[in-house]
């Protein structure tokens, strides 16, 4: 038998008992514990996990003293993200509200549901697969369009012969497109209504397109024509369906001379021999010209006209400045106002004896004189 001492005794009588505080907040527990503490701030972009998905609200595992909820409007908002996505995945969100009201931490998927969004786009862009997207608003270079609550936009040139001029028709309508440019940093999504329902068609004009060169000579069929130029169809084969190109003649590619109108130098249905400028594989277009078959009257202009040389031409124009000479197809010289001497007044289509003064073939200019029988006083 083991006897302790009085000492003994009291040694153990004053030893202390160690007991560990009971934590009696959230807070007191989490910091007794290993789990991280997350200090969150408006605006903070975090990965957290999907913990659990209803009808009324997104839950997420962000590190936080609580999870972090999405309701209401950004659950309407993000539908089409949160149907694709299951509990345990991992997701971007960003902090909307650290702590509202009822202590529950508000997040946002909308920059998610956004890079999701263009991400669909350039997916599709790469395997040139078809969709639906909804007819929103008409302007004059196409339809604008809505599809994942991004806005894109399908241009005149890019739907099908049998709906040109019936565009109109399709606000409020779904139409099959397939994407053909994505910029995520311009906010830039381009699409194509005719690279599905001409799908066939396209791909055998990429065929010929592949063919032809800057610079090959065509005879081609006016289409249209426009205030700004002429189109015009150039047909490869028998096979017309699959053989032809169209292209623009721009207004500045029509004539060495001045065009007002454009329908002057062509019209629907009428031949045109034309050369190629530019190939847009892009597009599938041309851009042609008429005006670079016949020599560049400007090409050689100082040894036709030199400084000093007299010459007679009609007034084709009168501006505030001066008057305009029409010589030849492609060369009009002005007589500036300053030149004009007092008492002449000449009209559209007088005759009016000149000399060349100066000319600048690099800016396309001549200056001209009027020859006069007499100096006048004060003339320079």
């Amino acid at each position: 038998m083991t006897i302790s001492s009085s000492e003994d005794k009291k040694t153990d009588q004053k030893k202390p008992v160690s007991r560990k505080k009971e934590p009696q907040t959230m807070e007191e527990l989490l910091a007794q514990s290993d789990y991280p503490i997350r200090g969150l701030r408006r605006g903070d972009v975090i990965e957290g996990t999907v913990t659990e998905k209803t009808r009324r609200a997104l839950f997420i595992d962000i590190g936080a003293k609580t999870e972090g909820i999405i309701f209401d409007r950004e659950l309407k908002e993000a539908r089409d993200l949160i149907n694709e996505i299951n509990i345990g995945d991992k997701i971007n969100v960003v902090v909307g509200m650290p702590e509202n009201d009822s202590g529950q931490i508000v997040l946002s998927l909308k920059k998610a549901a956004l890079d999701r969004t263009w991400e669909f786009f350039e997916e599709k862009l790469k395997t040139s697969e078809a969709f639906e997207v909804a007819g929103k608003e008409i302007n004059k270079g196409g339809l604008i369009v809505n599809v994942r609550n991004i806005q894109g936009f399908i241009p005149s040139s890019q739907f099908s012969r049998a709906l040109i001029g019936r565009v109109a028709n399709l606000m409020g309508q779904t139409v099959k497109v397939k994407v053909i440019e994505v910029n995520r940093e311009k906010n830039r999504l381009i699409l194509s209504e005719r690279a599905v329902s001409e799908a066939e068609m396209l791909a055998a004009q990429k065929g010929v397109l592949d063919t032809v060169k800057v610079g090959d000579i065509f005879e081609g069929k006016v289409t249209a024509v426009m205030p700004f130029g002429l189109f015009v169809k150039i047909d490869f084969g028998e096979d017309k369906k699959a053989t032809f190109l169209e292209g623009l003649i721009h207004i500045s590619e029509i004539s060495w001379e001045r065009v007002e109108d454009v329908s002057k130098f062509g019209r629907v249905g009428g031949q045109v021999k034309v050369k190629v400028l530019a190939v847009d594989d892009k597009s599938g277009k041309l851009n042609l010209s008429m005006k670079q078959l016949t020599p560049d009257p400007w090409a050689k202009i100082g040894e036709k006209y030199p400084k000093d040389k007299p010459i007679k031409g009609m007034v084709s124009r009168i501006t505030p400045f001066g008057v305009f000479v029409f010589l030849e197809p492609g060369i009009e010289g002005l007589v500036h106002i300053s030149k004009i001497p007092a008492g002449v007044t000449p009209g559209v289509g007088d005759q009016l004896n000149c000399f060349i003064d100066s000319i600048d073939p690099e800016n396309r200019r001549m200056s001209l004189g009027v020859v006069l029988k007499a100096k006048p006083v004060g003339y320079k």
